[in-house]
């Protein structure tokens, strides 16, 4: 784990999948994607090859972490569309959540979203992992399992953020401001971006390794605040976590393009 609390993505196993957030002060954490980590059996054949995309985001297929639905790689046009917004609307259990997704920021992001969106791989998926340290809230979803460990069977490419304050919570300079409203990829490392993506809450302060691809509205907003009002669900473990599971359960009913 890192020393920053992080949005993962599960990358401690042969690409882990639920790095937990690594702590972007003493009490932060990271986020990172999950994917999973089953291991496909190899064909009497020989082992299974990952397919890549011929396409300029070169979606790669990841047998050794096999979709936690199925579901196809995205299509890679050779023009990937790069300008404009689409919006998509979260309907979840606590209340709709509204996205704006930028092309422009994302291209590839945007596109391998949609994707799933259009295949319903979101539909009636938990969002996981709720997170409360003093610089870094966010809630993080999209993964089926509900783990933290799924993914859609394939990665892509980061499309970082270049534009981004520096946090004003860290002296250093080394973390970046993801502003209340945010929506980004969680991840398990460079370029491992599949399927979860986090929604902060509250300013956070993250190193610039998680692709910024749209953000949140009003409505949104205070969905999220709402189940951040809620807490996160206590454990016989850790009886007040600031990371774990929403003890408001969400769950996404339908990821729908549009309002």
């Amino acid at each position: 784990m890192s020393s920053e609390p992080r949005p993962s993505a599960a990358a401690s196993r042969p690409h882990g999948r639920l790095a937990r957030l690594a702590g972007v002060a003493l009490a932060s954490a990271t986020l990172v994607v999950a994917g999973g980590t089953a291991a496909v059996a190899a064909p009497a054949d020989g082992p299974v090859v990952a397919r890549t995309t011929k396409g300029p985001c070169a979606y790669t297929s990841t047998p050794d972490e096999p979709p936690a639905r199925p579901v196809p790689l995205p299509p890679d046009p050779r023009r990937t569309p790069d300008h404009g917004t689409v919006r998509v609307t979260l309907r979840t259990s606590q209340g709709p959540i509204g996205l704006t997704l930028d092309r422009e920021q994302a291209p590839c992001t945007v596109q391998s979203f949609l994707h799933l969106a259009r295949h319903r791989f979101y539909d009636w998926t938990p969002c996981h992992r709720l997170t409360a340290y003093p610089t870094l809230k966010v809630l993080q979803c999209g993964d089926p399992s509900g783990t933290g460990e799924g993914g859609p069977g394939y990665r892509y490419r980061d499309e970082l953020p270049t534009d981004l304050p520096p946090a004003p919570t860290d002296p250093t300079g080394v973390r970046r401001l993801y502003a209340r409203g945010t929506l980004a990829m969680a991840n398990a490392g460079p370029d491992t971006n599949g399927s979860q993506f986090f929604l902060v809450q509250s300013d956070s302060a993250l190193r610039p390794n998680y692709t910024v691809f749209g953000s949140i509205d009003a409505a949104g907003l205070a969905t999220l605040d709402r189940i951040a009002a809620g807490g996160i669900a206590p454990t016989p473990e850790d009886p007040a976590p600031v990371d774990g599971a929403p003890a408001l359960p969400v769950q996404i009913h339908r990821a729908i393009r549009g309002r």
